[in-house]
C-alpha cells in the first residue's frame, strides 16, 4: 500500500494527534477576576502552539451554576458570563485553527443542571406531567412514598448520599451525581433530538470534535429495579441501547468530519471495544495506562492490553497519563502506590516529589512514543505537583459527598503559574484566583521553565517535536533486562525506559534523539529515566 495523501492525513489527524487539554477556570485569567477564561486562552495560544499541540479539548465552558465544576449545564448554546461569551468561543475556535490547532468540546449528556429550563419546567409541571417525562421522575416506595424508588448507588465514588431527591409534591427524581444534575431520559426522542441539534450548533462553529462525558450511563433499564435484584445486565451502566445513540451522533458528525472522543469506563475489553466500532465513537479514554502504577510488568500489560482491545475495530488508542479527576502525575509517582484509584485518596499521602518527577519525565516520552493520540492535561507539561488545599477553600463536591474523607479533586486544578515575578504568579493580577496557590508555584511558571533547558517544559516541547520519528506504524517489543520497556516503532526509532533498581545498556544505536535525564558516565540508562533513540 502507499503512503496516504496529505488530504487523508488531515482528515485522520486525531488517529496520532497530541491533544492539550483546558480545564478553562484554571488556565490564564484574561480579566483579573480570579477566574480563568477565553480571554486568557486566547492570549496564550502563541505558547500552546509553541508547545506544539495538534488539538485543545476544552472541559465544560457553558453556562452553568458551577456545582460540579461546569458539569452541571443549564444552558449549551451559551458560554458562561465567568468564561466570556459566545462571539468569544467562536473567536478562539478560529483563532486556534490559524495556528493550526483544533477544537474539541465537552458534551454532558447524561444529566443537565437543576437550573436547565427543561427541568424548571418539569418541576412546575407537576406529576405525572410530559414535561416530567424528560427526566426520570417516580414515586417512592414505601407506605407513604418516603422511600427512594431504588437501590442505585451515588456515581461519586465513596459518596453514601442518595442519588434520589424527593419534591414537595411526592415525586422522586434521579440524578447518578449530585442533586443539582437530574438525570435525562434518553429513551424519550426529543432528548435524543437536542443533543443532535447541540453537536450540529458547535460543528457549524468550528469545531473539530466533542468529548462525550460519562458516555456509558446514559441509557437506563425503563422499569429502573433496584441494582441488587438485576446486576446484569446493569440498570444503568453500558447498556446495549446506547449503541444506537452513538451512531446517531457518527452520522451527525460524518456531515462535518467531526470526531468524538468517548470517556468510557468499562473493565470488559470486549464490551468497550463496542464502542469504537466504525459507526459509532472515533476513540475513548484509555484509563487502564492512566490508572497503572509505575511497574515494567503492569504497564507492559496495559500497553499491550490497550493495543488488543482497540486493533479488532481499527480505532487507535489514546494515552492520557493525567486529567482534572486524576492526581497529578509527578505526586503520585513520588508515592509508594504509583496507580490510581478513585477509593484510595486520603488526606496526607506523602511523597517524593525529586523521584515523581524523574518518573513523570519518563512516563512523558513513554506515553509520547506509542501508537495513537496523547491527552496532555494542562500543567502537566510543567511538572506541577498535585496541591495541598485548605480544608475551609476545598470546593469539589465530592469531598463534601464524603463527608471529608476524600480529598476531593481541586489539587489538580490550581491556576497554572505563568510568570514567576508577577502575583499570583501570572495567572491574573488583580484578584486571588479561585483556588489557592501554593507557595512554591512561582518555581514552575513557564517563563523560568522557557529559559531552562533541563525544565519539564523543554522536555515537553522537544519530545511533541520529534514524534514524528516513530511513525505511524505498530509496535515492536524488543528483548530487554529485567525491568526496562523497550520497543520499535515503524519509523525506525526506539524507545527504551528503565524501571530497574540499576543503570542498563541501551540497545546499539546510531543517535540519541532525546532522553528524560542524563545518561551516565558509562553511557548507560539510570533508573526511572528514558531514552528515544535512532536505530
Amino acid at each position: 500500500m502507499g503512503q496516504p495523501s496529505p488530504a487523508q492525513k488531515d482528515r485522520d489527524w486525531w488517529r496520532s494527534a497530541v491533544i492539550y487539554q483546558v480545564y478553562v477556570r484554571s488556565f490564564a485569567d484574561g480579566d483579573g477576576d480570579g477566574t480563568g477564561d477565553l480571554a486568557g486562552v486566547r492570549a496564550r495560544l502563541p505558547y500552546l502552539a509553541e508547545l506544539g499541540v495538534d488539538a485543545l479539548w476544552f472541559n465544560p465552558w457553558y453556562l452553568s451554576p458551577m456545582k460540579d465544576g461546569g458539569y452541571d449545564v443549564a444552558d449549551y448554546r451559551a458560554v458562561d458570563p465567568a468564561f466570556g461569551t459566545l462571539a468569544e468561543a467562536e473567536k478562539l475556535i478560529a483563532e486556534a485553527r490559524e495556528l493550526g490547532i483544533r477544537t474539541i468540546v465537552d458534551i454532558v449528556p447524561n444529566h443537565v443542571s437543576d437550573q436547565h429550563p427543561w427541568f424548571r419546567a418539569a418541576l412546575a409541571a407537576g406529576p405525572g406531567s410530559p414535561e416530567r417525562e424528560l427526566f426520570h421522575f417516580r414515586p417512592g416506595r414505601g407506605e407513604h412514598g418516603e422511600l427512594p424508588p431504588n437501590d442505585w448507588p451515588s456515581q461519586f465514588v465513596g459518596s453514601t448520599e442518595p442519588v434520589w431527591t424527593r419534591l414537595p409534591d411526592g415525586d422522586w427524581y434521579l440524578h447518578l451525581f449530585t442533586p443539582e444534575q437530574p438525570d435525562l431520559n434518553w429513551a424519550h426522542p426529543a432528548v435524543r433530538q437536542e443533543h443532535e441539534d447541540i453537536l450540529r450548533f458547535w460543528f457549524e462553529r468550528g469545531v473539530a470534535g466533542v468529548r462525550i462525558d460519562s458516555a456509558a450511563l446514559l441509557a437506563k433499564d425503563p422499569e429502573l429495579p433496584d441494582l441488587a435484584s438485576r446486576p446484569d445486565p446493569h440498570p444503568f451502566v453500558d447498556r446495549d441501547e446506547l449503541h444506537g445513540i452513538y451512531r446517531s451522533w457518527r452520522r451527525v458528525a460524518d456531515e462535518y468530519g467531526g470526531v468524538f472522543v468517548g470517556e468510557v469506563w468499562l473493565p470488559d475489553a470486549e464490551r468497550f471495544a463496542r464502542y469504537l466500532r466504525p459507526d459509532e465513537l472515533h476513540t475513548a479514554f484509555n484509563f487502564a495506562f492512566l490508572s497503572c502504577p509505575w511497574e515494567p510488568g503492569r504497564l507492559r500489560t496495559a500497553i499491550d492490553t490497550t493495543l488488543a482491545e482497540h486493533a479488532p475495530v481499527g480505532a487507535p488508542p489514546t494515552w492520557v497519563l493525567c486529567n482534572h479527576d486524576i492526581t497529578r502525575t509527578v505526586t503520585r509517582y513520588g508515592r509508594e502506590d504509583t496507580g490510581f484509584d478513585f477509593a484510595t485518596k486520603a488526606f496526607g499521602t506523602p511523597t517524593d516529589p525529586v523521584l515523581g518527577t524523574r518518573r513523570a519525565r519518563a512516563a512523558a516520552l513513554l506515553s509520547l512514543a506509542l501508537p495513537g493520540a496523547v491527552y496532555l492535561y494542562q500543567g502537566e507539561e510543567l511538572g506541577l505537583p498535585e496541591a495541598e488545599i485548605p480544608v475551609d477553600r476545598i470546593q469539589d463536591p465530592m469531598y463534601f459527598r464524603s463527608q471529608g474523607t476524600d480529598p476531593g479533586r481541586d489539587g489538580c486544578r490550581v491556576p497554572l503559574p505563568w510568570v514567576a515575578a508577577m502575583p499570583y504568579a501570572g495567572f491574573g493580577a488583580q484578584q486571588e484566583p479561585w483556588l489557592p496557590q501554593p507557595a512554591d508555584w512561582p518555581a514552575y511558571a513557564v517563563d523560568r521553565q522557557q529559559r531552562d533547558p533541563g525544565s519539564m517544559l523543554r522536555l515537553y516541547r522537544e519530545a511533541i517535536a520529534a514524534r514524528p520519528v516513530f511513525g505511524d506504524g505498530p509496535l515492536t517489543w524488543l528483548p530487554a533486562p529485567d525491568g526496562v520497556l523497550a520497543f520499535a516503532r515503524t519509523g525506525g526509532a526506539v524507545c527504551v525506559v528503565n524501571l530497574a533498581p540499576e543503570p542498563v545498556d541501551l540497545p546499539p544505536y546510531s543517535r540519541l534523539l532525546l532522553s528524560s535525564g542524563p545518561l551516565d558516565d558509562t553511557g548507560r540508562l539510570p533508573q526511572d529515566t528514558a531514552a528515544w533513540l535512532q536505530a
